[in-house]
């Protein structure tokens, strides 16, 4: 069944059970990438296209990182490795609650991240957002949203969930992003991250 928007006329699907899915025409997918066998020390996307207004990236990852459950996700922006940043973040394992910043700091947190050491399957997710990328009027700020569980402790770490936020002192366009482990050297296979726009 057909549904004729009120606002401006044109006609989109109904989204019950049975009808085909639908794609909301301002979110589009950019580009995806599969981390293959012996894993990725990281995940860049470049010449990221300067026609939408906002960027998301979604993963599930896993990190090599030996005798811990977690690890965390970096981000890098154009390149950029100097002291340009500032994050902070917010986390809770069910026990208790964390809370810490940095300033001055070489990257941007970026979610979490399961690791090889909690088990082959055990992966973490996230939710990257970055915001007018585009605009050379303003610092660019990042929020993110991950999570990880593996069913108990591994060498003392429990599942988690933890919001990031973040500022890269940079007044440019970002034209690329780069993900990498904190603790561990390498993704692992299969973790995947996916980059869409966001039209205005």
């Amino acid at each position: 069944m057909a549904i004729r928007s009120l606002k401006n006329g044109t006609f989109s699907r109904s989204l019950l059970v049975g009808n085909a899915y639908y794609l909301p025409p301002d979110y589009e997918s950019v580009a995806t990438i599969t981390v293959g066998s012996g894993g990725a020390a990281n995940v860049e996307f470049t010449s990221i296209p300067s026609t939408y207004t906002h960027l998301q990236v979604c993963y599930t990852a896993q990190s090599n990182r030996g005798t811990y459950g977690r690890d965390i996700v970096l981000l890098n922006i154009n390149g950029d490795t100097g002291t340009n940043y500032s994050t902070h973040r917010l986390n809770g394992d069910g026990s208790s609650v964390g809370t810490g910043n940095e300033t001055s700091a070489t990257r941007i947190f970026a979610g979490a991240c399961g690791t090889s050491t909690a088990g082959t399957y055990f992966f973490g997710n996230g939710v990257v957002d970055i915001l007018d990328y585009t605009n050379t009027n303003k610092y660019k700020t990042t929020r993110a949203l991950g999570a990880i569980d593996h069913n108990g402790t591994v060498g003392g770490a429990g599942g988690e969930t933890v919001f990031h936020s973040g500022s890269w002192r940079n007044t440019n366009a970002i034209t690329s992003l780069k993900f990498y482990p904190s603790a561990g050297t390498l993704f692992s296979q299969y973790s995947i991250f996916a980059l869409y726009g966001i039209k205005g």
